[in-house]
Parts: structure tokens; C-alpha cells; sequence
């Protein structure tokens, strides 16, 4: 049988019984976590077991931990991390591997705790204009810089046994707004966006997993891009990326309607699975019911995209944190 065709969170520590059961029913592809679900390592292998042992199988479990702003792991859990731009901008030369050494060490800390995915790398290509929620979590203002940078993140995880989760699919770069809390519009012409926007995207459309953008490419579809049959096929063909497609958050304010419409609606315009987060035990039934259980070639995406999954190689710790420090000139953490 298909499993399903979401991501989904737990309220909290560890799964009460109403949600075990929950998820033993509608079989959700994978998890995410958030801050509130972290406390200690053996809680949060705990709490990671009582997904695994729920869906009765070794599912993906992800998280938001790009570093600086976004993440949810902290001190004493894990590294407090630089910006990922101002991390790039202060390795200079050194970029590419400073980035991959950062990375590795991230994905040593998440598999440490049972986690082995992450939403990274975030190639979107920083313009004058973009919001400040997303600014200085972009690697770059030129697409090839930002695709170099983004192939490196991509092997850290790859390397440290964490599923990559590419992100904001086709490119969120250009939005004014924060999309958390309303809906961006871009202007700009396909033949722009295709040389600049979607340009990294193209370059690594070899990765496993992608997550949608939440804005409206106005000289494409009036359609939200997650929501848009016409911008779903742009990314699987002109793109040519065949991963497992994401939503990003449905419950997000710059999709407006029902979680379970908007969740129907991101299925049948071609999206793989529906993440919902931060809801309710009852949200979280609506937008299961509404995306059901995945088709054929979602599943064989899905199938694929755990096939990369791999056992971390070995890792040096002392040696990849002094080779970082170096590169940057000690300045790698932010205190706290």
C-alpha cells in the first residue's frame, strides 16, 4: 500500500496515544519538528522512536535547521550557527567548502538525535529587494554562486546520512513579503526568472527532495505557486526536477481557504506530499484526509528519495571544526 501523502508534526514531547493511533491510520510519509518538541537528546530519540514505531517504519524525520535565524536546535543541543550569507560572505574563497564542513557537522548533530533530514539547502538567490525573513538566509546574489554553495550544503547532508530538502522550489528570491504571513507577488518575466531564479534549481535537480514556494509568478499563473498545476509541471519539466515534492507549511497565512481545499488543491496540481504544521489534532485529520494516500509516481519518488538515505560516513569532529575556523577566521558560531 501507498503511504501518505503528508508531513506532519506532534503538539508535543512525545506522542500522546490519540496521535500514535492517528498515525498508524493515515501512514504519513514523514515528520518534522519544532522547537517546542525538543528538550533533551534522549527525549528527542525518544519521541523520534514513537514516530518510527507508530507508522511501523524507519520513516523520514526532517527539521528547519539552516542555521542563524532558523534554527531549532540551540545550545546546549547543538551549534548556535552564523547567518548562512554571512557565513558565506566571511569564508570568501573558501565558500563552497566552508559550507560543506558546516553542514556535515549539522548533520552529524541531527543524526546524533534521530533526525535524518533537513529543509536545506535554501537556494533561493537573494535580490536588493527580497523580504528580511528570507535575506540572510540565502548563500548569494548570483545564481551560480548560490547553485556552488547549495551543491556543497547538499553533500554535507548527503554525506552525514541526512535527506536534503532543496528549497523554495522554483524560487522564492524575489518576494517582498514574508510569506508566513502574506501572499508575494513577482513581476518579472519568465525568461528573467529562468536565467536567474529558477537557475539553481536547474543546477540541482538531482536532489531528493524539494519544497514548493507560497507566491504568485505573475506572468505565469495567477495561482500560488504550490497550488499551480502550470507551475508544478515548469518545475518537474523545464526545471526538470523529479524528486519528491513538498508543500511547504499549507497552513501558512499566504494560502487562504479550508487546510483540507488547499491541501486537495496541492495534490491535483502535482505536488507529492502536503506539510502541515502547528496545528491541531483535528487540522491535522483535515489535511490527512484531503491529501489521501499518495499515487504511483509519488510513491516511486518517495521510494527513491529514501534510497538515498545512507549511513553517515566517518567524521573527524576536531578536524572538520579547526578546518571551518580556519577558513573563517574563527569567526564559525554565535555565542549562546
Amino acid at each position: 500500500m501507498n503511504w501518505g501523502a503528508t508531513i506532519l508534526d506532534a503538539e508535543g514531547q512525545r506522542l500522546s496515544a490519540n496521535e500514535k493511533a492517528f498515525f498508524g491510520d493515515v501512514q504519513p510519509f514523514g515528520f518534522i519538528l519544532f522547537a517546542r518538541n525538543l528538550e533533551t537528546p534522549d527525549q528527542i530519540r525518544a519521541l523520534c522512536d514513537d514516530f518510527r514505531e507508530a507508522v511501523g517504519r524507519d520513516c523520514p524525520i526532517t527539521i528547519d535547521q539552516e542555521g542563524g535565524r532558523v534554527q531549532r536546535l540551540r545550545p546546549p543541543l547543538a551549534r548556535n550557527w552564523l547567518a548562512p550569507l554571512d557565513h558565506a560572505e566571511r569564508a570568501g574563497k573558501g565558500a563552497a567548502r566552508a559550507m560543506y564542513l558546516r553542514y556535515r557537522l549539522i548533520a552529524h548533530e541531527l543524526r546524533g538525535l534521530g533526525i535524518d533530514s533537513n529543509c536545506a539547502p535554501m537556494v533561493d538567490v537573494a535580490m536588493p529587494e527580497t523580504h528580511e525573513f528570507l535575506r540572510n538566509r540565502c548563500y548569494g546574489s548570483d545564481p551560480e554562486t548560490v547553485a556552488e554553495l547549495g551543491r556543497a550544503v547538499a553533500q554535507g547532508h548527503l554525506d552525514g546520512g541526512v535527506l536534503p530538502v532543496v528549497k523554495h522550489i522554483p524560487g522564492h528570491g524575489r518576494a517582498t513579503l514574508d510569506s508566513h504571513y502574506d501572499l508575494p507577488n513577482v513581476a518579472e518575466e519568465f525568461e528573467a526568472l529562468d536565467d536567474t531564479d529558477f537557475a539553481p534549481f536547474r543546477d540541482l535537480n538531482d536532489l531528493p527532495l524539494g519544497m514548493t514556494a507560497h507566491l504568485v509568478y505573475d506572468a505565469l499563473d495567477p495561482t500560488p505557486a504550490t497550488l499551480s498545476p502550470r507551475m508544478i509541471e515548469l518545475i518537474r519539466d523545464q526545471i526538470g526536477f523529479d524528486g519528491l515534492i513538498m508543500t511547504d507549511d499549507i497552513s501558512m497565512k499566504a494560502l487562504s481557504g479550508a487546510l483540507g481545499d488547499l491541501s486537495k488543491q496541492a495534490i491535483e496540481a502535482g505536488c507529492d506530499v502536503v506539510l502541515h504544521c502547528n496545528g491541531t489534532l483535528d487540522e491535522r485529520i483535515e489535511v490527512a484526509m484531503a491529501a489521501g494516500l499518495m499515487n504511483d509516481a509519488a510513491q516511486a519518488r518517495a521510494d527513491r528519495a529514501i534510497a538515498a538515505r545512507r549511513e553517515p560516513a566517518p567524521l573527524d569532529i576536531e578536524a572538520a571544526e579547526a578546518e571551518l575556523s580556519a577558513l573563517m577566521d574563527g569567526q564559525v558560531y554565535v555565542d549562546g
